[in-house]
């Protein structure tokens, strides 16, 4: 799948979400509580991955690719919502730091 794949169905599931924050809050999410929630996912993603290596105590599953997932989808969100291209940020992210270890 390509980031624009990614994009594309992680809007389409973001607007379904907004359909319910709607109906249960009066309200959508604002960028920032979609960047906070973001966050706990990313720290999510820490735990999880210290319980898989051993060094957190053991969880009851493992939600470590679920949560890597969600990461990725709030993170295209995200992008979405502030005007950028995901595939654009990435793209030359890898770019930057591909030419500056190449030096």
């Amino acid at each position: 799948m390509d980031l624009n794949e990614v994009s594309a169905r992680s809007h389409v599931i973001r607007q379904k979400y907004h359909m319910l924050e709607e109906k249960h809050h009066g309200s959508r999410w604002s960028v920032e509580e979609d960047a906070l929630a973001f966050l706990t996912d990313a720290a999510l993603v820490g735990r999880l991955t210290m319980d898989k290596q051993g060094r957190w105590p053991k969880t009851s599953n493992d939600e470590l690719a679920q949560k890597i997932g969600e990461s990725v989808w709030w993170l295209a969100t995200l992008a979405e919502r502030t005007g950028l291209s995901l595939e654009e940020c990435v793209e030359k992210f890898l770019t930057e730091k591909e030419a500056w270890l190449n030096k």
